[in-house]
């Protein structure tokens, strides 16, 4: 294995930007299949698979919530340790992957207390509504919480990794995770006949390779920047968390919209709550299969531009972020496509249930209405986490989530009934990628000057 952080510099922008955000959307793929494999089989349990599937669809906003403080500070730290090294600053690269690596192993400890003791609270809040769906759903948090550590480290540091430009390497340790869940689900769930928990103990099982492979990479002689445990800047901390707060409200606040959207579904569907949370659960996976890979291919690159704007190239940064968004529009067209014409082999892996195939199919074709315009929000805001410039990217994400999305969530199912829920995405989609490609457009520049200033100044 050797250091190739140095043709981010150097190396041909489209080149980069294939060579880093493919293996970045395949891993991103990959790490959907947790997931999905862990329902496919659940929601194919003789007898109980339909409740059951229902009971992991209430874990998944805070199976999300958990790997959102990941984010935080993978998608914070990688960013600036690849700014350093566009600067020569091995050394603060090497302390900014240390305190990255300390605080993930904290934030774990931390959550896995947290939501082992609030499970109950946490499952009655994210629509457990009756006992049999709280059953199976706390059967699944029980189990999967005792591998936070491993979920956490394994996709955290996987950032780090690619930030060095081994992109293959990132999207490896994915694949080794997803292909001992897809290996160990049926062994857990059928053969020892485990159900649900069984699915859990697999996850968990799979996360531990993945997290292992990561730590062993970036303890490689060849690494440019290697994972040692140099101690524990506070300053650097601050500055990871505040860079990787936007990442971390767009990831962390999908939880919140899962539990309004479940919460509306339930109040305003009546007979049918149980229903149509089981077609959401299966619609939000189909949505994990476009906005993980779309974000691998957002987030995946932003070494080229933290790395650019470290050496300041600006040319390059702007080049970088034409075929950023070339590639993720033409990614989201194809998955446009897939959604509203081929969406329901994708819905018969999960259920024989023909009236809850029909309903997932409406839902999927309804809440993927406007995901080509999503491809916008997602480059120009994590562009702008890869320059550094937190404020800006961080306004950005609550004003399309919490601002548009949330609020029309509660309001459409008031008036037009729970399905009307759905169109709070395609509607927050479109506005948000309209505000933020005008910001986006109208502050590059500024800031792009400012940055070649301040360096000039500095060697004067």
């Amino acid at each position: 294995m050797k250091d190739n952080s140095g043709r981010l510099g150097t190396e041909k922008i489209w080149k980069l930007v294939l060579q880093l955000a493919i293996p970045a959307m395949l891993a991103q793929f990959v790490n959907v299949a947790y997931s999905i494999v862990d329902r496919i089989y659940i929601g194919n349990i003789p007898e109980i698979g339909g409740n059951a599937l229902a009971g992991v669809g209430v874990c998944g906003p805070i199976v999300t919530l958990i790997s959102s403080f990941a984010y935080l500070v993978g998608l914070g730290g990688a960013p600036l340790m690849a700014i350093r090294l566009g600067e020569g600053e091995e050394k603060r690269a090497r302390d900014i992957l240390s305190t990255g690596f300390l605080l993930l192993v904290i934030l774990s400890v931390i959550l896995t207390a947290a939501v082992f003791f609030s499970k109950e609270l946490l499952l009655g809040w994210f629509g457990a509504s009756t006992p049999e769906l709280f059953s199976y759903a706390e059967e699944y948090l029980t189990w999967y919480v005792f591998g936070t550590l491993f979920a956490i480290l394994a996709a955290g540091l996987n950032s780090y990794i690619v930030a060095q430009g081994c992109a293959k390497l990132g999207m490896t340790a994915s694949l080794i995770g997803a292909a001992a869940n897809i290996a160990l689900d049926p062994v857990f769930i059928f053969t020892l006949d485990m159900g649900v928990a069984g699915a859990a103990i697999a996850t968990v099982l799979s996360q531990v390779l993945s997290a292992a492979f990561s730590v062993l990479v970036l303890m490689s002689k060849n690494r440019a920047v290697r994972l040692r445990i140099n101690g524990f800047s506070g300053k650097i901390a601050r500055k990871i968390l505040t860079l990787g707060i936007s990442p971390f409200l767009i990831i962390a606040t999908d939880s919140v919209m899962l539990l309004a959207l479940n919460g509306v579904l339930q109040r305003y569907g009546g007979e049918n709550g149980d229903l149509y949370i089981t077609a959401a659960t299966i619609m939000l996976s189909f949505m994990q299969v476009i906005t993980m890979p779309l974000g691998g291919i957002s987030s995946g690159t932003q070494p080229i531009l933290s790395y650019n704007y470290g050496a300041c190239r600006m040319k390059r940064i702007k080049e970088g972020e034409k075929w950023i968004l070339f590639l993720a529009i033409l990614f989201t067209f194809v998955m446009f496509l897939a959604a509203q014409f081929f969406s329901e082999p994708f819905v018969s892996v999960f259920t024989r249930d023909e009236a809850l195939q029909a309903l997932s199919v409406r839902f999927i074709r309804v809440y993927t209405l406007a995901i080509i315009p999503l491809s916008f929000q997602y480059v120009f805001v994590d562009g702008l986490t890869a320059l550094g410039i937190a404020p800006i990217a961080i306004t950005l994400s609550l004003f399309r989530k919490l601002v548009v999305m949330l609020s029309l969530t509660f309001l459409l199912p008031m008036y037009f009934g729970a399905e009307a829920a759905l169109y709070a995405e395609p509607i927050a989609d479109t506005v948000s990628a309209l505000v933020t490609s005008a910001v986006f457009l109208s502050t590059i520049n500024p800031i792009l000057r400012r940055r070649q200033a301040r360096l000039e100044h500095a060697h004067a």
